[in-house]
C-alpha cells in the first residue's frame, strides 16, 4: 500500500480513536475509554509494522514433477 495512503488512514483511525475516546470520558466510562484510545494506538501501528499480503500468481511457477 502507497504511504501516502496508509498515511491517511493512519489519520483517520488516530481521529476516530480519539472521538471514540471523548465520548467515553464525556459517558463516564473511564476503563473503556482506555481500551478505544489503545485499540486505535495498536490497529495504526500494526497497520505501518506488519506488510500487506500479497498473493502470487501460481501460472509463473513451473509445474512439479
Amino acid at each position: 500500500m502507497p504511504s501516502h495512503i496508509k498515511l491517511m488512514l493512519s489519520l483517520a483511525c488516530l481521529a476516530t480513536a480519539a472521538c471514540g475516546y471523548f465520548f467515553m470520558v464525556y459517558l463516564g466510562q473511564q476503563g473503556p475509554s482506555y481500551a478505544v484510545a489503545f485499540l486505535g494506538v495498536f490497529a495504526t501501528v500494526a497497520m505501518w509494522i506488519f506488510p500487506e499480503v500479497v498473493k502470487k500468481d501460481l501460472k509463473m511457477r513451473p509445474p512439479r514433477s
